[in-house]
């Protein structure tokens, strides 16, 4: 008995719309999505992916980024040594001194899942490279730090414990980023950034009474404080205490621009709402 004759059918040459799905004996690739990548996660989407705009190196940036709720709080002491030693990381690279293409870390406050950084970048390139840097250094450190801790809390033996080491990301969506242009907005960007521990109330707790910068942050290298106008030395600080590494500022806008709107309180809180006066 035969077998029977395998019959193919044959491809459309076009579709519903009458556009062509052969071109030069070659299948026509689908149309790929209008917004390739990586999808927003989460109740609180990061950054929508879009195209960043060109830098010219005299414009500061003001960074915000995130970290997923599997890390914990950022404001402990071991994890904030673990964020400390990503900025030398950062720092033994040696960008800052690039000719074309720099990036410096000029200020950092680390709240409880979010981080702010004010950084300077000559081009976009500059920033995505000096950006993914502080970020993987960060992300190794702070999934050590996180492995060493709950290590260190278990009772079992030592290769179980190491079974619970903290793998995966850090930062789940793209950070997000706004370009300081002018000198108030330099000034709105440096009080809130070095002071979000009084938008958080984070300043409230009993260990930062002690403290009248937040000590989670860079506050206490930064010297444009209203309280030391006339002052002759700088905050005072606990030996034990190793501020984070970063840079002086070589932007106007963060070295002098800022200045022309008035010295930053350390009272001030960001975005507060002022309370309208009582009717008399």
């Amino acid at each position: 008995m035969k077998r029977a004759r395998k019959r193919h059918s044959q491809e459309p040459l076009f579709d519903e719309r009458g556009r062509a799905l052969v071109r030069n004996c070659k299948r026509v690739p689908k149309r790929r999505h209008k917004k390739p990548g990586r999808k927003p996660k989460g109740v609180r989407a990061g950054a929508p992916h879009t195209v960043r705009p060109e830098l010219t190196g005299r414009d500061p940036l003001h960074i915000v980024l995130r970290v997923v709720d599997a890390v914990g709080n950022l404001r402990k002491r071991h994890m904030y040594k673990a964020l400390r030693e990503a900025s030398i990381a950062v720092a033994m690279r040696e960008l800052h001194d690039l000719a074309v293409g720099a990036f410096r870390i000029v200020h950092i406050s680390i709240q409880s899942n979010h981080i702010h950084l004010l950084v300077e970048a000559g081009t976009k390139t500059a920033l995505s490279r000096g950006m993914q840097s502080f970020q993987i250094s960060a992300a190794k450190h702070l999934n050590r730090a996180v492995s060493v801790r709950s290590i260190a809390r278990s009772s079992a033996r030592y290769r179980d414990a190491m079974s619970k080491r903290r793998r995966g990301t850090v930062f789940p969506d793209r950070y997000h980023q706004e370009i300081i242009t002018t000198p108030k907005q330099a000034r709105h960007a440096l009080a809130y950034v070095l002071n979000n521990w009084r938008k958080h109330t984070e300043d409230r707790h009993d260990f930062a009474r002690t403290w009248r910068v937040d000590p989670y942050s860079t506050g206490a290298l930064f010297d444009g404080w209203k309280e030391l106008e006339h002052a002759i030395t700088a905050w005072s600080v606990r030996e034990t205490y190793e501020p984070l590494v970063v840079y002086f500022p070589r932007t106007w806008l963060l070295r002098e621009g800022w200045r022309r709107h008035g010295l930053i309180r350390t009272e001030e809180v960001p975005s507060a709402r002022k309370l309208a006066a009582p009717a008399a």
